[in-house]
């Protein structure tokens, strides 16, 4: 699913047009990535939270050469599902 998806199921369900809810959708992803880049976690209740963790650094190995190379520590934006997410997700796609 796209952006422009989530903006066509968006405005039929809202009634608004396509140009209006995508300003919506914009601002709405806007919101996470300044509410992020300021270090605050995300929740969304039912749903899951988007959150900041450190990575280590760590040595690692390039393939196309087989040269190890040393990636330093880095925060990078990682997304949680919440336990009500999981469970509709497992009992959707509980393999038969």
């Amino acid at each position: 699913m796209t952006k422009a998806d989530i903006v066509d199921i968006v405005s039929r369900a809202t009634g608004l047009t396509k140009v209006d809810t995508e300003v919506v959708v914009d601002g709405f992803i806007q919101t996470i990535k300044n509410a992020m880049e300021r270090g605050e976690r995300v929740d969304f209740r039912g749903f899951g939270s988007f959150s900041l963790k450190v990575r280590k650094p760590k040595k690692a190995r390039n393939p196309g050469t087989n040269e190890e190379i040393s990636l330093p520590s880095r925060i990078v934006p990682v997304f949680k599902p919440s336990k009500l997410f999981k469970e509709r997700i497992n009992q959707e796609y509980i393999l038969k």
